[in-house]
């Protein structure tokens, strides 16, 4: 087995493993409703939304998969370090047990945890894209990452609900992510690497009908009962987005 799969698979393990023991000793505190929003009708038992928890098994099999690439032999030429990837797959993983934590609870400490996974892989693509447009390295680019995690948590600090997106920390990952299109864009048509932009285009797309699908289930075109859920659906396709992501980073290589 490869490092970065090795790496990637021991942080699913504890992560899920963490996340099922604080669902069954109820860690994360009580129920007070964070995430019913999202149309599922919550259940009784431990796991309050089945399908909106259970979809999140996606990003941890994104992940895997994008650990799996990493590991491959690749020439010096390439871009992204094994290391950078490696911590890429990782992040990728936890979105999947830290969104299922708010979902499979409905705690305060659940949707913390939610969120700060979408900071978390948000950041990634804006400080990533942003030392390959200035030309800079790790140090910088680790700085990037904090600053655009801290950020993040300072703009879900505001109170009041924002336009479309209901959440000022919703508004912030947008916000990176848009940063992070608008780069990849710029560094595509640069032409100082080669890429491969489709893939990029192909999370784009995914990450597109991802949210169009979350903004129709938040306006109530939903089934409460239903186990197909748009919020799960949403999750789904990130997780597509997240892998394709990978396949964009990987793909540069040194012109």
């Amino acid at each position: 087995m490869s490092r970065p799969l090795a790496t990637t698979g021991a942080v699913a393990v504890l992560s899920v493993g963490l996340l099922a023991l604080a669902v069954t000793q109820g860690w994360l505190g009580p129920d007070v409703g964070r995430g019913a929003n999202f149309c599922e009708q919550a259940l009784t038992g431990l796991v309050r939304q089945p399908a909106n928890t259970l979809s999140n098994a996606g990003f941890v099999v994104a992940g895997l998969l994008v650990a799996a690439r990493a590991g491959r032999p690749h020439g010096t030429d390439r871009v992204m370090s094994t290391a950078v990837a490696t911590f890429y797959a990782c992040v990728v993983v936890l979105l999947g047990p830290a969104s299922a934590a708010m979902h499979a609870t409905q705690t305060e400490w659940g949707g913390h945890l939610d969120m700060l996974s979408m900071y978390l892989i948000a950041s990634f693509a804006a400080a990533w894209s942003w030392v390959r447009w200035t030309r800079r390295g790790t140090r910088a680019f680790v700085t990037a990452y904090v600053v655009g995690v801290a950020a993040c948590e300072l703009v879900g600090l505001w109170p009041d609900p924002v336009p479309v997106v209901n959440y000022a920390g919703n508004l912030a990952f947008g916000v990176l992510l848009v940063v992070a299109v608008v780069l990849e864009t710029r560094l595509w048509r640069r032409g100082e690497t080669v890429i491969v932009f489709r893939h990029g285009v192909i999370a784009l797309a995914a990450m597109l009908v991802a949210f169009t699908i979350w903004l129709l289930s938040n306006a109530g075109w939903c089934d409460p009962t239903s186990i197909w859920q748009g919020h799960a659906a949403w999750h789904l396709l990130c997780a597509v987005a997240a892998y394709w992501l990978f396949r964009l980073y990987e793909s540069e290589r040194q012109a």
